[in-house]
């Protein structure tokens, strides 16, 4: 196949081969979601297809004129899907979003009502307790509550409103559940920045040694997570922003707009006013059809270029399947190949998202990866106007929203770089094989001479266990530690990123460190070689669980291969270690657990996307 020339220069031929792949093993699945979306979209709207008593206790609670509007000028009425709470630093400012939809609705002669609320954890307060191992199911339980949500089927469209990890995944995969909707995402914001990380993680690793204080860890932390909105660093939330960006599910440019800035509110009236205006459209473009293999792609490579977080090489591996798009990390891996990594921000370099959003932000790297051919610009968004529209910065033209080209150059290139300038040829995730399975490991954080490391396993069945291992002295020396019964059927897969400060503690000292793991490390992922993710996970038989202490083990993140290095007759015979009855009790009660005995049950991998609704 021939490159094909696009707007803004020509896309790698190595990436539409990537994508005629993805296309050519999605085909069955993909045509058989398109069929549903085109059948549900072909009936006629909900206030005049429901029975009578249906359509009066949809509106029973409405304005008479909202009533009038909906049954007999039969105008567009929006479902708001919120994942609003006030634990959530992030989420606070939605408090108020349901009515500036309202009024930003009922300004163009629409209909808002809040369909649904759904759950949003905070997992910086779950961090290393047991409300982690409901973290990553909260995902698909998000998707089920905005589901049942719009199961209501009366809306001609969706607004949803949701930022951090397992949330725009979930309302996302709900949303995709129904692809006749034409939908849109409204973000709100990071936080303004605090302490700096550099300084942030340095307190860290002076309390893990017992240098400082529980009182002075707590001044730093309340120092870096101060107000509403967004943590500051490049975390799994402000990845989300960056890939929905990307995707064109927002506005242009909303993603990193503070809370109280005042462009903010223009741009979430804007959103409903898109929304509006595509329902209004004899062509209405719903989700379904607008998330296509290319916008997978899309999502993809802006994950890659910004060292995003590796919670999405499970999250968009279940997102695409909601749309009948098959990825897997073999995708990912040889799309990084193509993708040169064009940010530094924290954990991956010093800056913010602040720094990043000033420096060029989304907009810089969508523009410079379309030029370079990375990205496919002429994808269907939610501005109609293409990726490129995205490439542009939002601002008030007195008392107009515009949006404006950015300078050519970067605003600080020690954030973002051009295509032609970038801090990697490849992107910052990479696949590891051999013969323990199936891993990724995020090395844009992780300095280039610990990109290989050869040592002993030291053996943990859980984080408490290399935790206490570090308070007795035990651990200086070099190791790879190997923590297992962590992944989704184990126990929910959580993140493990409390042990990132002492393992950082003992490679500070000059020690090889790194982490082999089937659980994960979060979008906060740093300067450790973490192989992490591992399939399949030791509760399901993989080979995590054959791993001795003392096992020499080769991880090599230039050649994308890692493998315990004892004889191949030795390694097929050696019986798999098992959870103690201990383990299951204390994995299985307790913080709302037995809840999710089933969910555990029949999770499938994480590189099948930890999606717990398809068997």
């Amino acid at each position: 196949m021939a490159n094909i020339k696009k707007s803004y220069g020509i896309m790698k031929q190595s990436i539409i081969e990537i994508t005629e792949r993805i296309k050519e093993k999605s085909r069955p699945t993909r045509s058989a979601y398109l069929e549903r979306v085109a059948s549900m979209k072909k009936r006629d709207r909900g206030s005049d297809r429901l029975g009578c008593a249906n359509v009066a206790h949809a509106i029973a609670a409405l304005p008479s004129d909202d009533k009038f509007k909906i049954v007999v000028e039969k105008k567009p009425n929006l479902a708001i899907v919120t994942a609003y709470n006030d634990m959530l630093s992030a989420h606070k400012p939605y408090e108020s979003y349901p009515e500036i939809i309202r009024q930003a609705a009922a300004s163009i002669g629409a209909t808002a009502q809040v369909a649904g609320g759904v759950p949003a954890m905070c997992d910086g307060v779950t961090q290393g307790e047991a409300g982690m191992e409901l973290s990553l199911f909260s995902r698909d339980n998000i998707a089920m509550g905005a589901a049942i949500g719009l199961s209501h089927d009366v809306f001609d469209g969706a607004v949803m409103l949701g930022i951090c990890d397992k949330i725009v995944p979930g309302l996302l995969i709900g949303a995709l559940h129904f692809g006749h909707l034409p939908t849109i995402f409204i973000p709100a914001g990071p936080m303004s920045t605090g302490i700096d990380n550099t300084s942030k993680s340095k307190v860290r690793e002076q309390y893990a040694q017992g240098k400082i204080g529980r009182e002075e860890l707590l001044d730093s932390e309340s120092a870096a997570y101060h107000g509403e909105g967004t943590c500051t660093f490049y975390g799994t939330a402000n990845s989300n922003q960056m890939l929905m960006e990307a995707m064109g599910l927002h506005v242009p440019g909303a993603a990193f707009v503070h809370p109280y800035d005042g462009i903010r509110k223009e741009l979430t009236v804007e959103a409903v006013r898109l929304i509006v205006e595509n329902i209004k459209n004899k062509k209405t473009i719903s989700i379904g059809e607008l998330v296509d293999e290319r916008v997978i792609i899309n999502a993809m490579s802006a994950l890659l270029a910004t060292g995003g977080s590796t919670n999405h090489l499970i999250h968009w591996v279940a997102i695409a399947r909601a749309a009948g798009i098959i990825i897997d990390w073999s995708d990912f891996h040889d799309l990084a190949k193509s993708v040169p990594l064009l940010a530094s921000v924290y954990p991956n370099g010093k800056a913010d998202v602040n720094e990043f959003q000033k420096a060029g932000g989304p907009a810089f790297v969508i523009r410079e990866l379309i030029q370079g051919g990375c990205m496919y610009p002429d994808v269907i968004t939610s501005s109609f106007g293409g990726l490129a529209e995205y490439a542009k910065q939002p601002f008030m033209d007195k008392d107009k929203l515009s949006w404006k080209d950015l300078p050519k150059i970067s605003g600080d290139d020690s954030i973002v770089r051009s295509f032609d300038n970038p801090f990697n040829e490849s992107g910052g995730l990479r696949l590891l094989k051999g013969n323990i399975g199936r891993s990724v490991i995020k090395i844009s954080a992780v300095p280039e001479d610990k990109h290989i490391i050869e040592a002993p396993a030291l053996i943990f069945n859980n984080q408490e266990e290399l935790l206490m291992a570090f308070d007795e002295d035990k651990l200086d020396q070099d190791f790879i530690a190997v923590v297992r019964f962590q992944g989704p059927k184990a126990n929910g897969m959580p993140e493990l990123h409390k042990l990132t400060p002492p393992l950082s503690v003992i490679q500070n000292k000059g020690f090889k460190v790194a982490i082999v793991t089937d659980g994960r490390m979060s979008g906060a992922s740093g300067k450790i070689p973490a192989a992490i993710h591992m399939s399949p996970e030791a509760a399901a038989g993989g080979s995590i669980a054959k791993i001795k202490e003392g096992d020499i083990i080769r991880l090599n993140a230039v050649v994308g291969s890692m493998n315990v290095l004892v004889d191949e007759a030795e390694w097929d015979k050696r019986e798999l270690a098992k959870m103690t009855k201990e383990q299951k009790l204390n994995n299985e009660h307790g913080i709302g657990r037995e809840l999710f005995t089933s969910v555990r049950k029949n999770v499938l991998s994480a590189e099948e996307g930890a999606i717990t609704w398809i068997n």
